[in-house]
């Protein structure tokens, strides 16, 4: 500690200088965000050609910090003075100079400047780490984030080394309510099953039903009962030859499930034959379930057999588009509504995925593209909310970007929500963080800082399914890999649902009822 506290560069302001005229360039770009007042330090890289040294000067709410940077240009700021500048600067702006020591003198670059909002974010994320593998996959896990600091630590993860008898896929983890209580995640291949944890105990649960499709593939928790949503999916990939984008996943076929994790029985809420159901979420009162669900019926031809349904889906893969959808729920008799449309995105020659309601119940945020319902892989992804008390639909422009910007989160204070992005090279995602003030507007967003702000560029993994929670993951990983090595798991009971909606033959009748005017599974390799 003290060789490296005698190596630390000295944080000193030059006596004289010239101005740039320009702004410096940084990696990643943190100008004029909005950064939640206990975000951990936006650590970045200065790019200048000539520059052998830099300074770097933060001032806000009454208080300077400074950080030293060499000729690497990254700037690593003191945890503890940045809290201070956080604190002392809510809702405000600090002011960023930043100094270049170039062979004839120093320079400051334009200053630029970033807000501090009054709102905290919720202090955890949780995400899985994946390679960008589309047949295997090789070691992966679920981590926990703390964004007050730098601490990351596994949730799980499968083996380090390959090892084809013992590998398995890890995906979907959830949480109820931003609470980490209530947890679950799925475990596909080796030792397959639904991770469910509850009062700090593990269990392992089989979906398994000659009426269920597959498995159980996207939850959501119910807020006040111990209910889960499923979607059942029968999912499949396929890669494109001739196209900018890599590769297509499609479902063949998806219903909605519903599990009673107290009793440990599941049923249908929505089976169909024709209709495709996906994507389940709750709002935040308990009594609506918002879902996509996408109609293949026009393009299948009804004389050909059951065998080459697969073939026929592939074929129409960019004209499959999916609707917001909703069904009422009454969580004393447990009894469901018929569906109604809330967003007919097809109307538009656009796809609805993912939606998820703020924590006050007045947005739904969610992804638009123009078609499928995998959209973590389409260029045309971007974020979009449903204000369900004026109807307005528009686009969060400031968030999106010309690559994809996908899976999303809510902060439990509705002020911030985290998604997925591929903007920083095509290829990998990373977690963006944005604002969302009072108004329904989204502000710049900002990528997940990072102790080393060249981690973004080294890591080869893509981060996935970020999700927000107010608390840290209390179970141990050790709990974890018991259950999910040493059980086989308990054969979920299936239930008859009385007020399930079942369709065998055709359509759900799921045609437009409350159209907005004007606007308009399994181990799937969810990267």
């Amino acid at each position: 500690m003290l060789l490296l506290a005698g190596c630390k560069r000295e944080a000193k302001l030059p006596e004289t200088f010239a101005e740039a005229g320009a702004p410096a360039s940084i990696y990643p770009d943190y100008m004029d965000v909005v950064v939640p007042p206990n975000i951990a330090p936006l650590n970045f890289i200065v790019r200048d050609s000539l520059a052998e040294s830099y300074v770097a000067q933060l001032q806000g709410g009454g208080e300077e910090l400074l950080a030293a940077a060499g000729a690497d240009g990254k700037v690593q700021m003191d945890s503890a003075a940045w809290r201070r500048l956080l604190v002392g600067s809510k809702g405000s702006d600090i002011t960023v100079s930043i100094y270049g020591e170039r062979p004839d003198g120093w320079v400051r670059f334009k200053p630029f400047t970033f807000s501090v909002a009054q709102e905290p974010i919720d202090a955890f994320l949780s995400y899985r780490l994946i390679e960008p593998g589309y047949e295997l996959y090789r070691q992966l896990g679920i981590y926990q984030r703390n964004l007050t600091t730098f601490d990351e630590v596994p949730v799980y993860e499968n083996n380090r080394e390959y090892n084809d008898g013992e590998n398995h896929c890890v995906n979907c983890h959830n949480f109820r309510m931003g609470s980490t209580d209530r947890m679950l995640f799925h475990v596909r291949s080796n030792h397959g099953g639904t991770i469910v944890v509850q009062d700090g105990k593990a269990q392992k649960i089989q979906f398994k039903d000659s009426t269920i499709i597959t498995s159980a593939v996207y939850p959501s928790w119910h807020p006040t009962e111990n209910l889960v949503a499923f979607s059942t999916n029968k999912t499949g990939q396929a890669f494109h030859l001739y196209y900018p984008e890599k590769i297509e996943v499609m479902d063949e076929a998806s219903d909605l499930l519903l599990y009673d994790a107290e009793k440990n029985e599941v049923s249908h809420i929505i089976r169909t034959r024709i209709d495709m159901e996906t994507f389940p979420c709750w709002a935040p009162d308990g009594r609506t379930l918002y879902y996509c669900s996408a109609n293949p019926g026009p393009y299948l031809d009804p004389s050909l057999p059951d065998s080459m349904l697969s073939r026929q889906i592939l074929a129409c893969y960019d004209s499959l588009r999916y609707n917001l959808m909703s069904i009422s729920f009454d969580p004393a008799t447990r009894s469901f509504g018929k569906p109604q449309m809330v967003v007919n995105a097809e109307a538009e020659g656009k796809s609805i995925s993912v939606p998820r309601v703020s924590p006050d119940g007045r947005y739904i945020l969610f992804t638009k593209g123009d078609y499928g319902q995998f959209h973590i892989w389409h260029k045309s992804s971007d974020l979009w909310v449903l204000d369900l008390q004026t109807d307005n639909c528009y686009s969060l422009a400031a968030a999106n970007s010309p690559d994809v910007d996908s899976f999303h989160s809510w902060s439990s204070n509705g002020r911030w929500f985290v998604f997925s992005s591929r903007r920083m090279d095509g290829n990998y995602t990373r977690p963006f963080i944005a604002y969302f003030d009072a108004q329904g507007k989204a502000h710049k967003p900002f990528v997940m800082p990072q102790e080393d702000p060249e981690w973004n560029i080294l890591l080869m993994k893509s981060y996935n399914v970020p999700e927000l929670t107010r608390d840290a993951v209390r179970i141990s990983e050790k709990d974890l890999r018991q259950c999910i090595y040493e059980t086989e798991g308990e054969l979920a009971t299936y239930k008859q649902n009385p007020t399930a909606i079942v369709n065998l033959d055709g359509l759900t009748g799921a045609s437009p009822q409350k159209p907005v005017d004007g606007q308009t599974g399994a181990s799937t390799p969810a990267q």
